[in-house]
């Protein structure tokens, strides 16, 4: 299509990359990450909506039907858009916010200290636990669990280690676990 008839044309479909016209029916995700200002993805069928499927991983969603704007409709919004950005009348946004960022606790050094090297690495399988938390309890889990699960794990494995050298052995065993946790 040509510079001219691209001009009649609204937007382009997220999928095939089809031509969406002005006045006409299109569909969207239900989903809110795919309705973002900037990711914005809309598809010209249904066919197209369900598509975007694959490499989304949805767990529930469904295709919303929507009518793009008019002509007129859409070159206001986009005058609208360049009052704003141009220094007409800036948009009102308030200032980002940030959260605080807790001090680490201070910790005397020792010969291995637990937060020097890969001993801060995750000690969990990510996949693994979510796929235990979602089975036994239907809720999703976030990647931030996993830092504070590690740092428990190293707790127990420092007192099971502790454990098996009071015993004088090299090996830390299941006995050497505490138990009750």
């Amino acid at each position: 299509m040509d510079e001219a008839g691209a001009a009649a044309q609204w937007r382009r479909c997220s999928s095939c990359k089809e031509w969406i016209g002005f006045k006409t029916l299109y569909w969207v995700c239900n989903v809110s990450t795919c309705n973002r200002k900037r990711t914005g993805l809309l598809f010209c069928t249904v066919r197209c909506w369900d598509a975007h499927l694959s490499s989304m991983n949805h767990r529930e969603s469904w295709a919303v039907e929507k009518h793009s704007p008019s002509r007129s409709e859409w070159q206001a919004e986009q005058a609208e858009q360049a009052r704003a950005n141009s220094g007409g009348k800036p948009a009102e946004r308030p200032p980002p916010q940030r959260r605080p960022v807790r001090p680490e606790p201070a910790r005397a050094p020792a010969a291995a200290s637990p937060d020097s090297g890969p001993s801060r690495e995750i000690l969990v399988v990510a996949s693994r636990l979510k796929s235990y938390i979602l089975a036994r309890s239907g809720m999703n889990t976030s990647e931030r669990v996993l830092a504070p699960l590690s740092d428990i794990l190293r707790r127990v494995c420092d007192e099971a280690i502790e454990n098996a050298r009071r015993s004088e052995r090299k090996t830390v065993l299941d006995r050497d676990i505490p138990q009750g946790r």
